[in-house]
């Protein structure tokens, strides 16, 4: 079963060749059996699911539901009701939300199972999911390699098969790096393709939730379910949702993929760069026409990208004061130095840096010199896409600049933030972006590419990296992990 899609799953469920009991048993055995070594959840909610799976066998009207007795890792940035949510964090450490995340009533609509709480950097800060309160995730293609990051907890149960299909967010590319660590296939959707609603906020104008999946079928199915307006997001987009699935077969024909210069390549691990004109070459094969792309922009992406996303941080870490929720120094009477133990005891070190810098940025004095200079920046990042995008259908590049990288590599703030280097563009710009595995390096790690198109085109994506998929056949890779 760990090798079966979750397509197939759920068409198994709903012809009742096996019950959505058996299912969630089976997952559940998997985790019992590897989370020893990997540590992707934080939450095993064991009870709920099995109580969640024994409804579904019960009901009459399983034909209608996508993902019938599927099971469904979550981040724990996404609040579940009645499920603890941490973000990873002590000042979360026991914070029970009394609603669900839109996402999470639409799979639970759906039929998908929650199976449990996944780890990630504390409030999604980092790229490694070594910055935990609690501890760190580790790879299942190499036990001593991080699974990135933030949401190295879902792309590692899936990886591992404690799951068929999870969800991350990604905000600077917390969804692709950690699929593309672990050979799997991740989405950022086109900002305001999903809805935020109950996602704990790190940077709200570059945040989205994304999915993880073995499978561009598996990936394309999960986007289709969570995609979609919503009231209660003021961001969320009108617009109507494809069938992603459906579309998927769909030709693709005279499509222009734009190609990174080779300047941005220079830094690249040579096995990452190899992986990357092997995916050009196999594209050519298919007919694409190939353009190379020169962004005088993007070297100024990482710089950008940290100045808004901590300034933004700031502002919605605020409300953690130990005043309304979540943890409290209660040794301290009085409420100036209660605020401030608190937060320096709730929070980790890469938080409180984070959180320092943005205020730094939006401080009287520095505002316009840092954070002003950085929305102009980003302005030129948004028209320098839309001018590449109006010449060519899709852009290729590397997902990382490196494969997995081993615990304590990164220990330089610095290095670890180089690492999101091909991703947090796609964010500033709020375009669609997916990484997918496309080889292994001569260590056994996956590498993989991200392709970007334009707005709402995740149906064109999809449709290119099932192109991708069927070309370098990479799923025969995961017999060698299980």
């Amino acid at each position: 079963m760990i090798f079966h899609s979750a397509l197939k799953l759920a068409q198994a469920v709903r012809k009742r060749e096996i019950s959505a009991e058996e299912v969630i048993n089976y997952f559940l055995r998997q985790i019992e059996v590897k989370e020893a070594g990997i540590k992707a959840f934080i939450t095993v909610c064991a009870d709920q699911a099995l109580e969640q799976a024994q409804a579904l066998d019960r009901r009459t009207d399983l034909p209608g539901l996508p993902l019938a007795g599927v099971p469904v890792a979550i981040k724990d940035n996404i609040v579940t009701k009645g499920i603890k949510t941490t973000c990873a964090s002590r000042i979360l450490a026991n914070f029970y939300p009394p609603y669900d995340a839109t996402v999470i009533k639409r799979l639970k609509e759906a039929g998908a199972v929650i199976i449990g709480k996944t780890n990630l950097d504390e409030f999604a800060m980092g790229s490694s999911t070594e910055n935990s309160a609690f501890y760190p995730t580790r790879n299942p293609w190499n036990l001593e390699c991080v699974p990135g990051g933030s949401s190295g907890g879902s792309a590692a149960a899936v990886a591992a098969g404690e799951a068929p299909l999870a969800l991350g967010s990604d905000t600077g590319g917390s969804v692709r790096q950690p699929a593309a660590f672990c050979g799997l296939v991740g989405l950022k959707p086109t900002y305001g393709r999903v809805s935020r609603y109950g996602l704990i906020a790190f940077a709200s104008s570059l945040d989205q939730i994304g999915p993880l999946a073995r499978s561009v079928e598996d990936c394309a199915l999960l986007t289709r379910v969570i995609s979609g307006h919503d009231q209660h997001d003021s961001t969320s987009s009108p617009r109507s949702v494809p069938d992603y699935l459906a579309e998927l077969s769909q030709p693709l024909e005279n499509i222009k993929v734009g190609i990174i210069s080779g300047d941005l390549l220079k830094d690249v691990n040579p096995e990452v760069k190899e992986a990357f004109y092997f995916t050009v070459k196999q594209l050519e094969e298919e007919g694409a026409q190939i353009e190379e792309l020169h962004f005088s922009s993007w070297a100024i992406g990482l710089p950008c990208y940290y100045i808004i996303a901590p300034s933004e941080a700031s502002s919605n870490l605020a409300r953690y004061d130990g005043v309304r929720y979540g943890y409290r120094d209660l040794s301290e009477k009085q409420l100036l130095s209660m605020y401030q133990t608190t937060r320096t005891e709730g929070f980790g070190a890469e938080v409180k840096r984070r959180i320092i810098l943005g205020t730094f940025a939006l401080s009287a004095g520095y505002y316009e010199a840092y954070y002003g200079q950085a929305s102009k920046a980003r302005l030129l990042i948004n028209q320098e896409f839309r001018q590449a995008l109006d010449k060519v259908d899709f852009i290729l590049t590397p997902a990382t600049p490196e494969p997995a990288f081993s615990f304590g590599a990164k220990a330089d703030p610095i290095a670890m933030y180089l690492s999101d280097i091909f991703t947090v563009t796609a964010n500033l710009a709020g375009v669609p972006a997916l990484t997918l595995p496309v080889r292994c390096s001569a260590k056994g790690l996956p590498i993989g590419i991200q392709l970007i198109s334009d707005f709402f085109q995740e149906s064109e994506l999809f449709r290119l990296a099932f192109l991708v998929e069927k070309k370098v056949e990479f799923i025969k890779e995961y017999n060698k992990i299980n």
